[in-house]
């Protein structure tokens, strides 16, 4: 079951998203090689505090940190630490969440390390400007594959693969509701989409067409090359999406 927001629910959901991407952008500044990774996630959480919330992720089914950190084939769930040491060249996923007043907020960035290929440049491009071919679906009567068919033709259009083990979801009062929410498939299936559903979409898009595995720690996801993963929280208004962790974008974000 898909659940409605209210609109006292949605403003403090707003309110978390704002503080969410002022986060991540303050962590996004942070990011240059010999930064580690265990450092941008104590300031992440440091930064959550302040702001009066919780990290959604610490303890979440026994994940050890506020961050996920993914550096270059790892695609999600990475997890920082002090001895994990960012290089010139580098990609890194930061996905990062947090709960405040009973309401969760999710989003996520893949940012350059000082200079990077052409291939990861080309990845961060199509992997965010795919989370926008999603968003312009997030309108009132479309059906929920819409966004999942715009995502993953867009990907495959531009060369590149999505990641179908893993897939976008429902949030809110849980910070993984339904629906779940894949990065491909048909148009015009699923339920229509209703003013007060609010989603976490986020492509995952990989430049291998290979499957993903899990690292020994249990929880990395690796691909077999470079991958990338984009992530805003998105109510569906009268007026289209509302994207609840908009704003506080650093120069790294895109």
């Amino acid at each position: 079951m898909i659940v409605v927001k209210s609109a006292a629910e949605l403003g403090t959901m707003r309110q978390n998203g704002r503080l969410l991407a002022r986060t991540l952008a303050a962590v996004c500044e942070a990011v240059t090689p010999g930064a580690t990774t265990g450092a941008l996630d104590a300031l992440a959480e440091e930064l959550i505090r302040e702001g009066g919330a919780q990290p959604a992720f610490k303890g979440y089914r026994g994940f050890p940190a506020t961050l996920c950190t993914s550096i270059n084939e790892e695609v999600v769930h990475g997890i920082p630490s002090q001895q994990t040491v960012l290089r010139d060249g580098d990609i890194l996923s930061i996905d990062i969440g947090l709960v405040r007043d009973g309401l969760y907020a999710d989003m996520a960035t893949t940012v350059a390390v000082g200079r990077v290929s052409d291939v990861a440049q080309r990845l961060l491009e199509v992997t965010r400007d795919s989370l926008c071919k999603g968003i312009e679906q997030v309108t009132i009567g479309n059906r929920l594959s819409d966004i999942s068919h715009a995502i993953g033709t867009y990907v495959e259009r531009e060369g590149f693969h999505v990641v179908r083990e893993y897939v976008g979801h429902g949030i809110g009062r849980e910070l993984h509701e339904d629906p779940q929410i894949p990065n491909y498939g048909p148009p015009g299936r699923g339920p229509r989409l209703r003013a007060g559903m609010v989603f976490a979409i986020e492509p995952m898009v990989k430049a291998s067409p290979g499957p993903t595995r899990v690292l020994e720690n249990g929880w990395t996801v690796s691909a077999d090359g470079l991958a990338a993963h984009f992530e805003h929280t998105i109510a569906v208004t009268e007026n289209g999406a509302d994207i609840l962790t908009g704003g506080g974008e650093s120069k790294h974000s895109g």
